[in-house]
């Protein structure tokens, strides 16, 4: 895998935003396959800053109904990758 095919976008949430600004943290939608590996060293490469410690967790997709018709909405993989003290990745910013 590629490493742009590894991170396929950020999460911003209120919960991701308070994250960064109290422990140096980052969140990404990942690839399903994607090792936590594989993760630090596209997060490396890509934003060229250095990754102390990645957490990933796979996310459920929701069940949704509208009249008797019963979905499910896909599942998706979710990384938290912590960064070195005094690194930050520029995308974030001002978010």
């Amino acid at each position: 895998m590629n490493h742009s095919d590894i991170l396929k976008r950020p999460l911003i949430t209120e919960k991701a935003t308070h994250m960064k600004g109290t422990s140096n943290a980052v969140t990404f939608e990942v690839d399903r396959r994607a090792k936590k590996k594989q993760i630090q060293d596209a997060v490396e490469k890509l934003f060229k800053v250095k990754v102390v410690e990645v957490r990933t967790m796979n996310v459920s997709g929701k069940v949704k109904r509208r009249g008797r018709t019963v979905g499910l909405r896909p599942g998706w993989k979710k990384a938290i990758v912590t960064l070195k003290a005094g690194d930050k990745i520029e995308f974030f910013e001002g978010v």
